[in-house]
């Protein structure tokens, strides 16, 4: 059954430029399908179209009547004074409306009941109860503690939350409304990285549709059966998720440019031979006429057009000369606000060429402890710089103290250069023409962090801070930071839930929790493995009392005998896991080869767990 269709589908806001151009595609029942594009494409337009908040200028749009869709860009306006409870609880206006109305009854039947009150309050029940108002509590208990929304939290005002933690609060909403089809407009943009994982395996086994359009590589090859790119207002179809979307564009741009190149040889051929024979032909018409018929079927042959290459932005960081070997210390350093302490009694050291990734839930207190690194916050205790460091800082919230300048004029104040290094330096991150005179203030959000980053790779650092550098980014400036980054050789410390760039860069990883920072020495694929098997050795052995089961017939003989069979297969099967950590510790760089073999990991420890169960009850 087709839950959306779209056909020839137009959409302009200027006359004469669209922004979708017929675009067309089909989106199947239970489908879950990736929407891929650069910033600008019409993806979050076409997400509008569909939900009806926006109109369309030419094409039919078909939505399947009898499903519910939900889009979690859009935070409704809920009256003043609602806490973040009320806001959960509106999914089940409803159940709740079902609930008032059997309590009006129940009172009112107190002193006798009719037939007809009878009969509709039998009616009510069955409503609450296939409406899931019985499980309405545990539902609400459940998406909350997925999407790390505290018991404190829920008891706030939702005017007070901030943009991310509104939106976050509204996918909460929206998961509990049980909308038949899902649209998520960068859904991981204000989520930790635990909470990700949580919406990952949500969306793993929903029933519904959902549509996602997100910049998380790593989300999309999890979550993603196919993949709908939108590219000039059309729409290209890929049927995988995103690795094999990678492939596939490769391979598409490979045989087209093959395709390309092979028709211009033989157009250059064939136009060689019919000057040639024209030149011959001024005294034989016969050489004339072949002449012109070579020509004609120059003009037919069918002339594939040039595959297009995506402008790429050309800088690199600037590098200052580095001597000696520590960059900083830390000594004892704490943070706190009033009661609640952030962290305290932090030692580490860090040394020439490090990568460092700084991770932890959201308000553990990452960016303050970035903050308190650069001298921008108070805090306890001693951190110290070498000599020669000069570090260059992208904050998580850009701010431009100057916001009614342009590019070029903020570019000439700030960084005291000449017009022509100043659209020199614009143009290499893609700001050109017209786009240099914008005011800052207009900016969107990835312009901004891209304006930031041309300002700061001109400077000469050593020490590269990136508060969530690929936030508000498309996938191709993702890729362009990330390959900025791998040219510098200085220190890198940055925050990040993308765990593609994580898994990219990190050679050190800090976990900030509980109020103190764990130092691993490792990648990211080897640090989830150890926070995996602290998790299963935390597991008590026997959760909850068993009941005696009958020895198998044979006696102690037998079950001997079965306990050393299960013992060893254990042991062959850590022996499997350990072997995969150490080919996901070589894979780091390889992202493809990386998903595999977590995948195969993942099957693995599953396959462990069962036979420690299956042991655990040979042993009673």
């Amino acid at each position: 059954m087709v839950d959306i269709q779209v056909k020839d589908l137009t959409k302009f806001f200027v006359i004469g430029e669209n922004l979708l151009e017929g675009l067309s595609f089909e989106i199947q029942e239970g489908e879950r399908v990736a929407i891929l594009g650069r910033n600008g494409c019409g993806k979050t337009t076409l997400f509008k179209i569909l939900t009806g908040e926006m109109d369309y200028d030419e094409g039919t749009v078909f939505v399947n009547p009898h499903k519910r869709i939900g889009l979690i860009s859009q935070i409704p306006n809920f009256p003043q004074g609602y806490t973040v409870e009320q806001v959960l609880r509106s999914a089940y206006t409803g159940i709740l409306r079902t609930k008032q109305r059997m309590e009006e009854l129940e009172e009112a039947m107190l002193t006798g009941a009719t037939q007809e009150q009878l009969k509709e309050y039998d009616t009510l029940v069955n409503r609450f109860q296939s409406g899931g108002g019985y499980e309405m509590d545990v539902e609400v208990d459940k998406i909350c503690n997925g999407l790390a929304i505290t018991p404190e939290q829920r008891k706030q005002l939702f005017s007070s939350l901030s943009g991310g933690e509104k939106t976050r609060m509204n996918l909460a909403r929206l998961l509990l409304e049980k909308t038949d089809i899902l649209l998520l407009d960068e859904p991981t943009n204000h989520l930790d990285l635990n909470s990700v994982e949580w919406l990952e395996g949500y969306i793993k086994a929903f029933k519904g549709t959902v549509l996602a359009i997100s910049h998380d590589r790593y989300f999309i090859d999890r979550i993603a059966q196919r993949v709908i790119e939108i590219v000039d207002g059309h729409a290209e179809f890929y049927s995988g998720n995103y690795s094999f979307y990678m492939d596939e564009k490769q391979a598409r741009f490979d045989l087209q440019m093959k395709q390309y190149q092979t028709e211009q040889a033989k157009l250059k051929q064939l136009g060689f031979t019919v000057e040639r024979m024209k030149g011959w032909g001024i005294n034989n018409r016969t050489l004339y006429r072949r002449a012109m018929s070579i020509q004609h079927r120059m003009e037919r042959i069918q002339k594939t057009e040039r595959p297009k290459t995506e402008k790429t932005m050309k800088a690199t960081f600037g590098e200052k000369d580095f001597s000696g070997d520590v960059v900083f210390k830390m000594k004892n350093v704490a943070k706190g606000f009033g009661e609640r302490m952030l962290f305290e009694g932090v030692e580490l050291n860090v040394e020439a060429g490090e990568r460092i990734a700084l991770l932890g839930d959201n308000g553990t207190g990452k960016s303050t402890f970035i903050k308190c690194l650069l001298g921008e916050e108070d805090c306890a205790g001693k951190i110290q710089f070498g000599p020669t460091v000069k570090w260059g800082y992208l904050p998580q919230i850009i701010h431009f103290e100057h916001p009614e300048r342009t590019l070029y004029d903020t570019m000439l104040y700030e960084k005291n250069c000449t017009p022509q290094v100043a659209r020199d330096r614009l143009g290499a991150f893609l700001f050109q023409g017209e786009d240099v005179f914008k005011k800052v203030g207009e900016l969107s959000g990835g312009e901004q962090s891209r304006l930031r980053l041309c300002m700061l790779m001109d400077e000469k650092i050593n020490l590269l801070i990136l508060d969530e550098p690929t936030n508000h980014l498309d996938i191709a400036s993702r890729e362009w930071i990330e390959a900025a980054i791998e040219e510098f050789e200085g220190v890198l410390l940055f925050v990040s839930h993308d765990r593609y760039f994580i898994e990219k860069f990190a050679e050190r990883i800090w976990l900030l929790e509980d109020g103190s920072i764990r130092d691993f020495k490792c990648g990211y694929a080897k640090y989830r493995s150890i926070l995996e098997r602290e998790a299963m050795q935390r597991q008590p052995v026997v959760s909850e009392a068993k009941p005696k089961k009958e020895k198998p017939k044979g006696g102690t003989k037998e079950q001997d005998k079965l306990i050393r069979r299960l013992e060893r297969e254990i042991e062959k099967q850590e022996g499997v896991i350990a072997q995969l950590d150490t080919a996901i510790e070589n894979a780091a760089a390889d992202y493809q080869e990386l998903t595999h073999l977590l995948g195969e990991k993942e099957e693995a420890e599953l396959v462990l767990m069962e036979l420690m169960e299956q042991w655990e009850a040979a042993q009673e």
